[in-house]
C-alpha cells in the first residue's frame, strides 16, 4: 500500500520515515510450465468485448517438482540447516551483512529488522535484529510475519499475468469493457496501464481518511472495514491525475481495479485467486491476506510510530484498507521463495514474464513494469517490489534468472533524516546481495525504492 514513489508530499510513500522526522506518519517496495500449471484456472469466460481470443485452459499440465521454499519450519528451509536463532548453516562469512542489519536498530532508526538471502534455492542467510516490541524487550525473530504493504502488487499482478496467459483477457483491454463506468476514463484506460501506474487514476490514498498521524485514525477509524469499491470510490472524489499513457504516477487505486477484474474473471475473490494459484502451490504457508482481520498471529515484531507522546503501537490495524494494494502478510522466506518462482519462469510464461519487466518511459515509471520495481546494484539489476503499511517497510528483490533472492522488513521508529535512513537501509540490501566490498562505495539505491514506506 504505497503511494507515489517519486512525490515527497505523497501520504502513504514514506510516512513511516516522516514519523520518525516530524513525528507526523502521514500515510504509514527456467522452467516454462503454463501460468495455470501451478492452479487450474476457472471456468469463465473472457469478459465480453474485450478481445476475441478463445478461453484456453492448461488442463493436464501438472505441477512441478515439490519447491524446496516450504518456510513452514526450519526443516523446511531450503535443506540449509538453520540453527534456533534463525541463521543458517552459511557456506561464507555473512557478519558485515549482520552488522549491516544491527545499523538499522543499534541507532534506533527502527526497532527491528528481518532480512534473508536465498541462491540457488537455499536460505543462506536469514537473521534478525531488534526486539519484537517495546513492552517485552525479547528479542526479534527472524522467522516472523510482517505486514508486507505494496510487495502485495507483484503477487497481484502475477495473478492477473496468469490469466493474460491463459487468453482470458490481454494486456491491451480496455478498463470500460471489464469494468464499465469504475473511474473517469475507463474508456481509454487499458490494463497494462493499470499495472505499470500509467492510466492516470487518482490513488484513493490522498483522501484525509488515510492520514495515519490524525488521532482519529489512531483511535478508531485504523480498524474500518473496505470494500474495494469503497475504495474506488473514494479515489474517485479526486480528478484523474493525467490523460491515459501521458505520464507515471504511482496510484493504489490501480491494483484495487486489477483485484476487482480478477475477481470478475473468476468468480472468486483476489485473495482466493492468489492464494490458489502462487501461495498454497509454492507452500508459502508464512503468507495470507487477513482481509478485516487485524491481528498477526505467531512470532512478529510490533510496528510503531513515534509522536510527540512517545511510542504508539500501530500493529493492529484492519488490512481492508489496503486489500490487493497492500494487504498482505509474508515472511522472508517466503518472499524470496516468491521471488524465485516468479523470476525463475515457474509461475508465468515467457512473454508474460518478459512483459512484466518491460518499463514505462515516462519519469519515475522508467523502473517500473508490471508490479515489478527495478533496482540496480553495484552487482547487477534485481527485480522485486518495495512496501509499507504502518508500522512495517518492506523490501524484496530477485535477480533476473532466479538464482538469487532477498527480502527485508524493518518497522522504522527513529530516523534523524532521510538521507541517515535510506543509507542504513542501502547498506542492508547492498552488503547482503553484493559483499562488504560493494557496499563501502555503493550508490544510492533509486529514492523511491530504497526506504520504501506505504
Amino acid at each position: 500500500m504505497t503511494a507515489d514513489p517519486t512525490a515527497p508530499a505523497s501520504r502513504l510513500r514514506r510516512p513511516l520515515l516522516r514519523a520518525a522526522v516530524t513525528a507526523a506518519a502521514t500515510a504509514a517496495l527456467l522452467a516454462t510450465l503454463a501460468p495455470a500449471a501451478l492452479a487450474a484456472p476457472s471456468d469463465s469466460s473472457p469478459a465480453a468485448g474485450c478481445h476475441g481470443a478463445l478461453h484456453l485452459t492448461a488442463a493436464g499440465l501438472g505441477v512441478g517438482d515439490s519447491t524446496d521454499e516450504n518456510t513452514g519450519g526450519l526443516a523446511g528451509d531450503g535443506g540449509t540447516g538453520a540453527a534456533a536463532d534463525g541463521t543458517t548453516g552459511r557456506p561464507g562469512d555473512w557478519s558485515a551483512a549482520d552488522a549491516a542489519l544491527a545499523g538499522i536498530t543499534d541507532p534506533g532508526y527502527g526497532t527491528s529488522a528481518l532480512a534473508a538471502v536465498r541462491a540457488d534455492g537455499r536460505l543462506v542467510w536469514r537473521n534478525a535484529t531488534g526486539v519484537a516490541d517495546l513492552v517485552g524487550g525479547g528479542p526479534a525473530d527472524p522467522r516472523g510475519s510482517f505486514r508486507i504493504g505494496s510487495a502485495t502488487k507483484t503477487f497481484v499482478a502475477t495473478t492477473l499475468l496468469q490469466l493474460v496467459g491463459e487468453h482470458r483477457l490481454d494486456l491491451d483491454d480496455r478498463l470500460e469493457c471489464l469494468l464499465p463506468g469504475i473511474v473517469p476514463n475507463s474508456t481509454g484506460i487499458t490494463v497494462r496501464q493499470l499495472l505499470d501506474h500509467t492510466g492516470g487514476v487518482a490513488d484513493y490514498t490522498k483522501d484525509p481518511a488515510f492520514r495515519f498521524d490524525d488521532q482519529d485514525w489512531l483511535d478508531g477509524r485504523r480498524y474500518r472495514s473496505y470494500r474495494l469499491q469503497d475504495l474506488v470510490d473514494i479515489a474517485n472524489k479526486y480528478p484523474p491525475s493525467f490523460a491515459p499513457g501521458q505520464d507515471w504516477k504511482y496510484s493504489n487505486t490501480d491494483y484495487v481495479l486489477i483485484g476487482m477484474i480478477i475477481e470478475k474473471l473468476t468468480g472468486h475473490s483476489w485473495s482466493d485467486e492468489v492464494a490458489r494459484r502462487i501461495i498454497r502451490p509454492l507452500r508459502l504457508t508464512g503468507t495470507w491476506y487477513p482481509g478485516d482481520f487485524p491481528l498477526i498471529p505467531g512470532p512478529h515484531a510490533h510496528g510503531y510510530f513515534k509522536l510527540p507522546g512517545g511510542p504508539v503501537d500501530v500493529t493492529l490495524l484492519n488490512p481492508s484498507m489496503a486489500g490487493p494494494s497492500g494487504g498482505l502478510v509474508s515472511t522472508t522466506a517466503d518472499l524470496t521463495a516468491f521471488l524465485r518462482a516468479l523470476l525463475g519462469g515457474r509461475l508465468l510464461r515467457p512473454a508474460e514474464l518478459a512483459a512484466m519487466e518491460q518499463t514505462t518511459a515516462h519519469g519515475g515509471g522508467q523502473a517500473y513494469g508490471l508490479g515489478l520495481q527495478r533496482v540496480d546494484t553495484p552487482c547487477g539489476t534485481f527485480w522485486g517490489h518495495s512496501g509499507g503499511i504502518p508500522g512495517y517497510t518492506t523490501m524484496m528483490l530477485g535477480s533476473p534468472d532466479g538464482t538469487r533472492q532477498f527480502a527485508a522488513d524493518t518497522t522504522i521508529y527513529d530516523v534523524p533524516d532521510e538521507v541517515a535512513g535510506r543509507a542504513a537501509w542501502n547498506k542492508v540490501i547492498v552488503t547482503a546481495l553484493c559483499g562488504p566490498q560493494a557496499s563501502a562505495a555503493a550508490p544510492d539505491l533509486a529514492p523511491d525504492l530504497a526506504l520504501p514506506a506505504p
